[in-house]
């Protein structure tokens, strides 16, 4: 009861708009950039669209309320289904597939970040730069945390498809394991005290926000 009255509601508000919007054009870009290079499966599976129900299942989407309300720790959007034998330029292009979804987070997140860098706090009312930084924060979160290099997330299929061959084939066992190592990230600093996730965002983050929000935020 005590987290619930100390929670900002513009802040559960924020992140939550933030990752509907950013969620819904992740997975619609997955699946947009699926179809130009010839995989016709997610058009059959109705997920060439903008409504955020065809990107989220129940239990993932009660993951990210969790998290906008400070006490969850992992959420997910319902996964495009890609054949990669069907893609063009093969596992260079699923590398493609993967990376569209993180940069359209990156867009998203600079597009909310513009008011900070104009310094046109003035022209809106604070409750809604408020809102513009919470879901400029939730995109560019998801922006780097998908692209860490750990299967299932898309930094994993961004890799395999970056190195040689010999490099993918030996990458590809990971898949197996993937989500137990992703968990071990996620939990490091409740059983270890070492805090390896935060290392790896926030200074990417920091870079973020300074380069879209110019430090405004």
């Amino acid at each position: 009861m005590n987290i619930l009255q100390n929670l900002d509601p513009v802040r559960v508000i924020g992140i939550l708009l933030g990752v509907i919007i950013g969620t819904t054009i992740h997975e619609f870009m997955h699946a947009y950039t699926a179809v130009a290079l010839g995989d016709e499966s997610p058009r059959r599976m109705g997920r060439i669209t903008l409504n955020p129900a065809a990107h989220f299942d129940p239990i993932g989407f009660f993951m990210f309320l969790l998290l906008a309300l400070g006490i969850g720790f992992f959420a997910w959007g319902r996964p495009v289904m890609v054949n990669p034998s069907a893609l063009r330029y093969g596992r260079r292009g699923y590398a493609l597939v993967a990376m569209a979804g993180p940069v359209s987070n990156l867009v998203v997140g600079a597009l909310f970040a513009l008011p900070f860098r104009l310094n046109l706090a003035a022209q809106f009312p604070p409750v809604v730069m408020e809102l513009f930084g919470w879901i400029m924060f939730a995109n560019f979160l998801l922006f780097v945390f998908n692209l860490i290099p750990i299967p299932p997330l898309d930094g994993f299929s961004v890799l395999s498809g970056a190195v040689s061959n010999y490099w993918s084939l030996l990458l590809e066992p990971l898949r197996r394991y993937g989500f137990a190592l992703l968990l071990a990230l996620l939990f490091l600093p409740t059983f270890l005290n070492i805090d390896l996730l935060g290392r790896m965002i926030n200074p990417i983050f920091a870079v973020l926000e300074s380069v879209f929000a110019g430090g405004q935020v």
